[in-house]
């Protein structure tokens, strides 16, 4: 399943614990996706999922655009035996049928056994990747891997209150955005006027989310910001209408603002990014997008949430 193999790589290494499965599914702060965990594994304290207490057995729970689930059935249709000894399975659960590849590798220069699983949900792909070192196979067995993937559920929404409370920042003002959705837990959110199923990009939305170290110098700032705001996914036909210093906050920052066309109907929007400055750590980057008709309306509202993040106690 190599559409979503390098997902695994990204957060797993591997360990001990025992079999029998706990009462109930246990959704990962954030997450519309949940599972009841091997006993054994508790709430991951750096990554959506469960670990053992020696943070060696991991189980990484994430979601993925809604098209990657067909993509993988697809993939299995295409090929059901599977190659380079990655073996192929499919089974039922209360979330639907879910596919799944069992294969072995290593972490380091320890043997493990990798298990990838997706499932549908609605308006996203749920998708669970484990990682088990071989000498614990005996006891996190194919078996018991097996029943937990079965146990597997998914649930509408996730609270904002929930939501919010992940992030490492305060997000004080909502300007009257009703959906709110995390894109990576503890990292970035969006609010929007739209949903998945009408569409995010024609309505207004605005993305709050950190990025790692940013230049320090003015004129290193100023490249950075207009660069970042040329590669914004899903812009086209992006021009730079403004790009100039400013101070959000009490702190350095930077406004570009971008004109282009958006979405599969090539909607004509305007964009603004801002970032906000760190000297040591992560920076605050937003991007908040409007159709071009309703961008006087909408960016008083970008500027209320803008104005209303405030750093955690």
């Amino acid at each position: 399943m190599k559409l979503i193999r390098p997902l695994a790589a990204l957060a797993l290494l591997a360990a001990t614990a025992l079999p029998a499965l706990a009462a109930d599914a246990i959704f990962p702060p954030g997450l519309r996706l949940g599972m009841v965990p091997l006993v054994g594994l508790g709430t991951a304290k750096t990554f959506p999922g469960f670990e053992s207490e020696d943070g060696n057995v991991k189980v990484l729970i994430t979601e993925l655009p809604p098209a990657a689930y067909g993509e993988v059935v697809s993939a299995f249709n295409s090929n059901p035996a599977g190659t380079n000894g990655v073996k192929q399975d499919k089974i039922e659960t209360p979330a639907g049928l879910a596919y799944f590849t069992t294969e072995s590798g290593t972490a380091g220069d320890t043997p493990v056994k990798r298990y990838s699983m997706i499932v549908p949900g609605a308006g996203f792909s749920g998708y669970v990747a484990v990682q088990i070192p071989e000498n614990a196979t005996k006891i996190y067995t194919d078996e018991a891997v097996r029943q937990m993937f079965a146990s597997t559920v998914t649930r509408k929404e996730v609270s904002v209150d929930e939501q919010l409370s992940r992030m490492p920042f305060k997000i004080t003002e909502l300007a009257d955005f009703k959906n709110v959705r995390t894109l990576a837990p503890g990292s970035s959110i969006i609010l929007a006027d739209g949903d998945e199923s009408t569409g995010i990009e024609p309505k207004p939305f605005i993305i709050l989310g950190l990025i790692g170290a940013t230049p320090q110098q003015a004129d290193d700032r100023a490249r950075f910001a207009q660069e970042a705001a040329l590669q914004i996914p899903g812009m086209r036909e992006s021009r730079i209408t403004m790009s100039e210093p400013i101070r959000i906050n009490g702190q350095q920052g930077f406004e570009t603002r971008i004109d282009g066309v958006s979405g599969k109907d090539k909607t004509p929007v305007t964009v603004v990014q801002w970032i906000r400055f760190s000297t040591g750590g992560a920076s605050l980057r937003i991007i908040a997008s409007a159709p071009r008709d309703e961008w006087a309306t909408a960016f008083p509202r970008f500027r209320t949430v803008r104005d209303g993040i405030q750093p955690k106690g």
